[in-house]
């Protein structure tokens, strides 16, 4: 049982719609508190959509899923896992970006993350929109390529926009292969679909090693059968993870910038995470949750959901360390 310093406040002590809100009811602990050293699993926002080409608004998404994430108790319903109570969890607070200058906020990403990394704290982020994922995994390869697990509607392996503009959250994950900081050949991406602009990114992924399912094969297949598929890819190395909102059907996550149709359940998306115990789990993130694409709040909620099914594994993994 981890310290009760790390433990979620119950909901039958303060109601849930009372207090101030943080990641999971989890306490408060920004670098430099006295108990960031104890950290494990560093639940970050990540407020900045800098990357989005189209309908903004993802750099509200943390906010909005912290609040959400009030309503998350502490036992997995199916494994009974209880990442709080087996894992010392905190809100790390929040990374401040430049809104006026994508670079900067891109070095300043990668910094916080350093400081979690030399610190052995494993990170939970929730995004702001995709591009959120380079500076992250330039914090997190210091020791070489990571394996990467990636569910979206989209690949985000094209390679500029707009005359050369080579930064934006369509871009992230061909600048980490080429950066040398994914292994194109552990690379499995899930769910894509939607009409595209040239195809230029599929060729590139393929002909890189990623390997691609699209939203027809997964459905085909069936969630089990890709599963054990991407586990043989991605091995028994170190592996990110990284899940885009619109994965998942926007009958069930309006709140999107980009959503696309015929995507997979609620339900599914919980199959695929609770289908990567087991791996090397060194972090991941939930991006491109946009407020103001659904007022409800049920996308956040979705994505709190999630969130916690994300945490489990990631709580099971350092427990093999």
């Amino acid at each position: 049982m981890t310290d009760s310093f790390f433990l979620p406040e119950p909901g039958d002590q303060l109601p849930r719609f009372a207090g101030v809100p943080s990641f999971m009811r989890l306490p408060h602990v920004p670098p430099g508190h006295p108990r960031f050293k104890d950290v494990q699993i560093g639940l970050v926002g990540v407020p900045w959509d800098g990357g989005t080409t189209n309908r903004p608004g993802a750099r509200h998404g943390p906010r909005q899923v912290r609040d959400a994430s009030t309503m998350i108790r502490r036992l997995h319903p199916v494994t009974g896992a209880d990442p709080f109570g087996q894992t010392a969890c905190a809100d790390l607070g929040d990374v401040g970006p430049n809104p006026a200058d994508v670079q900067d906020s891109l070095d300043r990403i990668t910094a916080f993350y350093a400081e979690l990394a030399n610190a052995g704290i494993r990170p939970a982020s929730v995004g702001g929109d995709h591009l959120t994922s380079l500076p992250i995994l330039r914090a997190l390869a210091q020791d070489g390529p990571l394996g990467l697990i990636h569910f979206d509607a989209h690949t985000d392996l094209y390679d500029s926009y707009f005359g050369g503009f080579r930064y934006t959250h369509g871009t992230p994950f061909r600048r980490a292969i080429e950066e040398g900081l994914l292994d194109p050949k552990r690379m499995v991406q899930i769910g894509i679909r939607g009409t595209g602009y040239d195809g230029e990114d599929i060729a590139f992924g393929r002909a890189a090693g990623v390997r691609i399912v699209t939203i027809e094969e997964f459905f085909d297949r069936g969630p089990d059968a890709v599963m054990a598929e991407a586990r043989d890819i991605i091995g028994t190395g170190p592996v990110y993870g990284s899940f885009d909102i619109d994965f998942i059907d926007p009958a069930y996550a309006p709140g999107t910038g980009t959503p696309e149709i015929g995507g997979p359940s609620s339900f599914q998306a919980q199959q695929v995470i609770r289908a990567l115990d087991g791996i090397d789990l060194v972090g991941f993130d939930l991006v491109e949750v946009s407020p103001p694409f659904d007022a409800s709040g049920g996308t956040a909620y979705l994505a709190a959901s999630l969130l916690f099914e994300w945490l489990c594994i990631l709580s099971a993994a350092i427990r093999r360390t």
